[in-house]
């Protein structure tokens, strides 16, 4: 069978079938709009779902092959040593997914969603890993296909636009950005496609064009702040995540493509407000227990910092949580006995103990992993 090739000349798409697309479309925005009056409830989104933005780099990084989970994140982030040489790769890759998705918000405080910005995520996304000597930041000069590994452009999947015409169509994917389409979702659907058949870098593509999810929703005011976790609804139908990429340039099936999407949209909405919702519930209930278990002023300040990371050491938080170290130690004996940490890795001679907090991680990953 034939390669597909890139859709030369049919981007963006001249027509849709929005019959077909309306039906979808309220109900995805209505699960968007009741997430983002979530994350308007929640006091501090940036500690308080910092679990959830992990997970994400963690999914969206395992659609390309990696194989870290959240958990191994953590503890390597705690000072843990990662299983194999592989799995550290896997863990770093997914650590400078996190850092480019900053990277990126920083830059769009001030910056509209542009190449530049793109092009400044990818390179720290590929900062010092497996793809760090593939032009980080800098547009392939070259030609790629997608297929199964070592397949020769006649044996791909799918053959992207050809790199001397990259520069233009990154042009008129940037200019289609900041049209004023009928539909906001929709145009995120179609941005997200372009994105990824023109697959403007050897490496890294695919991480980059998830990421374009939340920026661009949050870019044009449908959530408050970046943090959309697009990935888990995507990796659960991978198989048709791919082939409906593809039928957009087989056969310029782009209304199939916007349907699969806009649901991905709301059944990924719909997961975010009930995992956001769990956390808040969670960090609430922790507000009136731990001044009652610490008989502390301290304990707001514990119960924030554990929540921005959820695996820890013991000498960490005393060092660096803004308590007094007599009491920071305390602290940790009393919320052990308490079940609210367990110990992943006790404490040996001068190396220090290795903390989580179940209940948080458990929200964060979906199902009982502690």
């Amino acid at each position: 069978m034939a390669a597909v090739a890139y859709h030369e000349g049919r981007f963006p798409p001249a027509v849709l079938d929005w019959p077909r697309l309306i039906p979808l479309l309220g109900p995805a925005a209505a699960a968007v709009a009741r997430y983002d009056g979530m994350l308007a409830a929640i006091p501090n989104p940036a500690v308080l779902l910092a679990p959830l933005t992990t997970q994400e780099a963690v999914l969206s990084s395992r659609i390309e092959g990696t194989q870290a989970t959240m958990g191994e994140v953590l503890e390597f982030e705690a000072g843990q040593q990662a299983a194999s040489p592989e799995r550290r790769e896997d863990i770093h890759e997914v650590l400078n997914y996190r850092a480019a998705m900053r990277e990126a918000e920083r830059l769009l405080a001030t910056l509209p969603i542009s190449q530049r910005v793109v092009c400044e995520a990818h390179r720290v996304l590929l900062a010092g890993v497996r793809g760090a000597n593939k032009s980080p930041g800098e547009y392939r000069r070259i030609p790629s296909w997608i297929g199964p590994a070592g397949c020769t452009m006649d044996q791909a999947r799918f053959v992207p636009i050809g790199a001397d015409k990259l520069p233009d169509g990154m042009s008129r994917w940037e200019r289609y950005a900041h049209e004023d389409a009928p539909d906001r979702l929709v145009q995120l659907a179609i941005l997200h496609a372009e994105f990824e058949a023109l697959h403007p870098f050897l490496d890294g593509n695919g991480r980059l064009g998830r990421m374009l999810v939340p920026l661009f929703l949050w870019q044009r005011g449908l959530i408050r702040r970046p943090m959309f976790y697009i990935s888990a609804s995507l990796e659960a139908r991978r198989d048709e995540y791919y082939e409906r990429l593809l039928a957009v340039s087989r056969g310029d099936d782009w209304t199939g493509w916007c349907g699969f999407f806009i649901e991905a949209i709301r059944v990924q909405a719909e997961d975010n407000f009930g995992r956001a919702q769990a956390i808040l519930q969670l960090h609430n209930d922790l507000k009136h227990r731990l001044p009652e278990l610490t008989r502390s002023q301290y304990a707001i300040r514990a119960l924030d910092w554990i929540f921005e990371r959820p695996i820890f050491r013991s000498s960490d938080f005393v060092e660096s949580a803004g308590i007094p170290a007599p009491t920071a130690r305390r602290f940790l004996g009393v919320l052990q006995k308490g079940d609210i940490l367990r110990v992943l890795a006790p404490g040996s001679g001068r190396r220090a103990a290795v903390l989580a907090m179940p209940a948080l991680l458990n929200i964060a990953e979906g199902q009982e992993i502690l």
